[in-house]
């Protein structure tokens, strides 16, 4: 069973990277020299919320935290 839920949330985990990934590169702007550009907007935005604790975060933040763990909660 312990295997079982493993394997569930790997896979789980695995999505949400993956939603991530997408969401991502779609915001990349492509360079020169096969290079992807992440625009400055996006680059502050995504470090003021790597560095910010989860109390801390807009609700709106929460929220798709709160989305992705609905995920793993579906499994558990």
């Amino acid at each position: 069973m312990e295997q079982l839920f493993r394997e569930q949330l790997a896979a789980v985990q695995h999505k949400i990277w993956s939603h991530w990934m997408r969401y991502l590169f779609k915001q990349c702007v492509l360079g020169r020299h096969d290079t992807i550009v992440i625009p400055t907007y996006f680059v502050e935005r995504w470090q003021r919320q790597m560095c910010t604790e989860y109390e801390d975060l807009s609700e709106r933040e929460k929220e798709v935290d709160r989305e992705q763990a609905d995920k793993i909660l579906a499994i558990l």
